[in-house]
């Protein structure tokens, strides 16, 4: 289901603090979806959930991946026995 997969992803993007209001709007818009069978308000409610889904995105807090240095800095430490 849709908002299974929404759940999941709020949860690893980990907005739910930062925006708790637009991840509850999130949720329920992916819960109508999965509700409903008219193609007109499917289509609807998916736009509406991508736009949020983009600004739930925006959101989420910057994963802090190594760099050059980083990597220098943990062969020097291993080096050292640190």
């Amino acid at each position: 289901m849709v908002a299974d997969e929404i759940r999941a992803e709020i949860e690893q993007l980990g907005v739910a603090a930062v925006a708790p209001g637009q991840a509850e709007l999130v949720l329920k818009l992916a819960e109508t979806f999965d509700e409903t069978d008219a193609p007109t308000a499917r289509a609807v409610v998916a736009r509406e959930l991508g736009a949020a889904m983009k600004t739930l995105r925006a959101l989420a807090p910057a994963v802090k991946e190594g760099d050059g240095v980083d990597d220098l800095t943990a062969r020097r430490a291993a080096r050292r026995g640190a």
